[in-house]
């Protein structure tokens, strides 16, 4: 049976997209670089993913103070 797409499905795959180019921006801007070497190995061997969340909440919460 045919599967069939709903405009929620092209969304998810919209904000995917964007939150993939955005994350790729992120990891290779000077201040993450330069922030992710602060970091231990541990911390280093997580998923990009994680650790662009981590560095993303950390600036947040630097920026609230």
């Amino acid at each position: 049976m045919a599967q069939i797409q709903t405009s929620r499905d092209y969304q998810f795959t919209a904000d995917t997209e964007i939150w993939d180019n955005l994350k790729c921006a992120i990891a290779t801007s000077s201040g993450f670089q330069r922030w992710l070497l602060e970091r231990d190995a541990q911390f280093q061997k997580l998923r990009l993913e994680e650790q662009v969340q981590r560095y993303l909440r950390e600036t947040l919460e630097t920026l609230a103070y």
